[in-house]
């Protein structure tokens, strides 16, 4: 405990930026305290811990200037998650799909995930392809995100449509393209 207390329960620097070097050192800690607990039903909550520390480790090990806070980290999952939804979004507006299922969005989905985040993982894919199967169909997809409203199907996709704009213009802000 003293260790847990000595490295976890420091004050937030003034900035609020959490470094990722010290909060890697701090959260090492952590998993270790599960053995404590005596029992082996805590081992799911200790490896899910310890592998969330890794991947952060991984991030940080590929570019510790880049990743010096955890929000610099986090700023480029989000991004990452972001094109995820616009290259989705985007493949679904286009009218990209399956000849022989046109009413299911593997296709859409597929697209997005190779050419946002894949790159970013390995094994994941495996689990990936299979969870495609539980995507929705096009249909309740649309219909999931017009809320309830009646609206057809082309007024959902110009919306969709204007929020591909709009996210297009905001990363055009951000990054001064």
């Amino acid at each position: 405990m003293a260790l847990l207390a000595e490295h976890l329960l420091k004050p937030l620097p003034a900035d609020n930026q959490i470094k990722t070097r010290h909060f890697l050192e701090a959260v090492s800690h952590l998993p270790p305290f599960f053995d404590c607990l005596g029992s082996p039903l805590f081992t799911p909550i200790k490896a899910d811990i310890s592998g969330n520390i890794t991947k952060i480790k991984a991030v940080y090990d590929t570019n510790p200037a880049k990743f010096r806070t955890l929000q610099n980290i986090l700023e480029v999952e989000k991004d990452i998650s972001l094109r995820f939804i616009q290259v989705f979004l985007q493949s679904t507006c286009d009218g990209e799909q399956d000849e022989n299922h046109p009413n299911l969005i593997c296709v859409n989905a597929t697209k997005a995930y190779e050419m946002a985040p894949k790159k970013y993982h390995g094994w994941i894919m495996q689990i990936f392809q299979p969870a495609l199967y539980a995507a929705p169909y096009k249909t309740d997809f649309l219909k999931a995100l017009s809320k309830g409203q009646n609206v057809t199907e082309e007024e959902c996709l110009q919306k969709i449509r204007l929020f591909l704009m709009y996210t297009q213009m905001m990363a055009k802000l951000k990054y001064k393209v």
